[in-house]
């Protein structure tokens, strides 16, 4: 699976979302349904866009049923039209509706990540600025949701406050300034941990440059003072990254690109995206 690493923690968390939708049984399934009833469904787009999740959806019915028998039609990173059949499953009519809502519900969430991931990646191409995620992802879901960013043509920020060291306007005003806080931070984190300053004007990027920072955000420039930042980096601090992050929008990223940034973070990503619509069908039942 490609979430190698992650299965045993998935398993636990998606029994968990079963657990919030079926409680203690599908009531409406198991009153309609014969037992022993087994059927083939038929998983398909009715969007066009970029399909993310396959895997997750596979593991959704194998929770719910270990027999259930899926099949993908396609692969996660591919795109899609109105029509395409992404899988089939077959087994228990019953175990297919208790697991249907779920497993589509992921797949829809993770293939919009995923759609508009692509969308904003076509708006670099050409360019060497790498688009990136943030931390701005539903709680619960940020291991999928950065899975689908990737899945996206995009890059994976920070996954938590735990992994880098980000010193924001509210950490330089609690520490007293950039200095204070970089130094700080310098003084107590391993060699191979980075330390990011997030800056709003020139003063502060000097600032964060003669601090040591490893990475400095351009937080909400115009495209003109952001190029000056630019500028102002490569000469004294090559080595030094440079990300822009704030009010990113398909309009303005090729123009912020252009500033000559290496990163730009996107937070619309994951948290403002619209969920591609699948759909699930019996289409064969066999009386058991």
């Amino acid at each position: 699976m490609i979430l190698n690493g992650y299965n045993q923690q998935l398993i636990e968390t998606i029994k968990g979302w079963l657990h919030e939708d079926v409680g203690a049984g599908d009531v409406t399934t198991s009153v309609t349904i014969p037992t022993g009833s087994e059927s083939k469904a038929v998983i398909h787009a009715k969007d066009q866009g970029i399909i993310a999740g396959m895997p997750i959806a596979e593991l959704v019915f194998q929770v719910v049923d270990p027999a259930l028998r899926f099949t993908a039609k396609v692969s996660d990173g591919d795109a899609v039209h109105p029509g395409t059949i992404l899988a089939e499953v077959e087994g228990s009519t019953h175990s297919l509706l208790t697991g249907e809502r779920l497993a589509l519900n992921l797949l829809q969430r993770m293939s919009g990540i995923a759609t508009r991931t692509r969308s904003y990646v076509d708006a670099l191409e050409g360019l060497k600025t790498r688009l990136v995620d943030t931390r701005k992802t539903t709680p619960g879901h940020r291991l999928l949701e950065k899975y689908a960013v990737r899945v996206g043509g995009g890059a994976n920020h920070r996954f938590g406050l735990y992994d880098a060291v980000m010193i924001k306007d509210n950490h330089i005003k609690g520490a007293g300034g950039i200095t204070e806080a970089v130094q700080r931070a310098r003084a107590v984190i391993p060699h191979t941990m980075t330390i990011e300053v997030e800056t709003e004007n020139l003063a502060q990027v000097q600032e964060a440059l003669h601090a040591g920072a490893d990475i400095i955000m351009l937080d909400n420039m115009q495209p003109d003072r952001m190029r000056e930042a630019v500028a102002m980096i490569r000469e004294q601090a090559p080595h030094v990254k440079v990300e822009a992050s704030g009010n990113v929008s398909l309009q303005t990223i090729r123009g912020i690109a252009e500033t000559g940034v290496d990163v730009i973070s996107v937070g619309r990503l994951t948290y403002s995206f619209e969920s591609l619509d699948i759909s699930l069908d019996l289409n064969e039942k066999k009386e058991g």
